[in-house]
């Protein structure tokens, strides 16, 4: 009898920033690192014989937690990858729901009817890892092994073993980042011990503990989420000053310094440049709740991609919805093949100074600014 342990991913910065990351490559964040750090410790004492991953690297370095106390060579299979979403990949979730309901709703309650451009099907997707996992059940018999993959690709793998439908896929829960499952292989068969298990995380460590979306009655639709659209600033350069005059006080406390006519200007050269620059941040029911203003000429020789604003309306901070705006500049700057993102922060904002310091960003230096230093602050992607 051969055992396979199935391991989900650590966070990664897509789960975050609520993107489709699909067979986009992305980095564990600092809460996954500690999360490969609890999943070492589950394995610490358990026998095993070999060691397989995707080649993405969020699995790789998930992969960690097992050599760490096994002297284990890492073998990486391309067919363990997440099922491949296409031109959904890099969009929200949010942005998928609101281009088209009906294919994101056939994605969380049905999968099978579920297509998209350039996509994978589920089919396709629970083929190939199945296929997968059966070569390295057959390669190794009698033996255990640690099989690191995702999300989708190890839930579709267990609704083929437990016969779930793709009508009733609700029925099979989510796995948690680093979620563990155990099959067994014998006599040509595979049966489900357990699936989905994060016993090893505490609360504050678990993704799942930290978002609703998984626990939607709906199938996987999150009000949270948001979808992102071209902001017109020479329609409405009134809103545009207004936005970010409420950024701006929320930095300074006042409004000295201030110049809403040349925020406007700027930010209609960097629309020209590329019409994504600006983009409005909107809820589930098409609210306006921030918005985020990119520079992309700004740092291009030098590999950086500059952030000019990242607002969000007063009545939604301090909601979790944050993450997202930056995370939407963040991916448009991976896309351009910027290697880090940098920013202004009053030195005075020290709510902004946390946040940012949060989810990976460092002082690289400081500047005089209007009233109070500006720290510049970087983070690579």
């Amino acid at each position: 009898m051969t055992k396979i342990f199935l391991i989900r991913h650590a966070e990664a910065e897509g789960n975050l920033y609520r993107i489709v990351q699909g067979q986009m490559d992305a980095a564990v964040t600092g809460r996954g690192e500690r999360q490969i750090d609890a999943l070492s410790e589950r394995f610490r004492d358990v026998p095993l014989d070999a060691l397989y991953s995707s080649d993405l690297r969020r699995t790789v370095t998930t992969a960690s937690a097992i050599t760490r106390y096994h002297e284990l060579p890492l073998i990486k299979m391309p067919e363990l990858r997440e099922i491949n979403l296409g031109e959904c990949e890099g969009l929200s979730f949010g942005d998928l729901d609101h281009i088209d309901p009906v294919q994101m709703s056939y994605f969380n309650n049905d999968p099978m009817r579920w297509r998209a451009p350039g996509a994978e099907t589920f089919a396709e997707c629970t083929d190939r890892v199945y296929n997968a996992i059966l070569r390295i059940a057959e390669e190794n018999p009698g033996r255990t092994v640690a099989v690191v993959s995702h999300g989708m690709a190890i839930r579709s793998f267990l609704a083929k073993l437990l016969d779930v439908k793709s009508e009733n896929i609700r029925t099979l829960p989510h796995g948690d980042n680093t979620a563990v499952s155990l099959v067994e292989y014998e006599n040509g068969s595979f049966s489900v011990k357990y699936y989905n298990d994060n016993s090893h995380l505490p609360p504050e460590l678990s993704t799942f503990s930290k978002q609703s979306w998984w626990k939607s009655e709906n199938g996987g639709k999150d009000e949270q989420n948001l979808y992102f659209e071209p902001f017109d600033v020479a329609k409405d350069p009134e809103l545009y000053a207004e936005l970010y005059a409420e950024s701006w006080l929320a930095a300074h406390g006042n409004l000295i310094g201030f110049e809403a006519e040349g925020y406007v200007k700027d930010a209609l050269a960097h629309i020209e440049c590329d019409p994504k620059s600006v983009l409005g941040a909107y809820d589930t029911k098409g609210t306006l709740v921030g918005i985020i203003d990119l520079d992309p000429r700004r740092g291009r020789a030098s590999g950086y991609g500059w952030i000019s604003l990242i607002c969000l309306r007063e009545k939604y901070r301090s909601k979790g919805l944050g993450i997202q705006l930056l995370g939407r500049a963040i991916v448009n700057y991976q896309q351009l093949g910027r290697s880090a993102v940098r920013l202004y922060v009053s030195s005075e904002n020290s709510h902004a100074i946390g946040f940012y310091g949060h989810y990976g960003f460092e002082r690289i230096n400081t500047v005089p600014g209007c009233g109070a230093p500006l720290y510049l602050m970087e983070k690579k992607i």
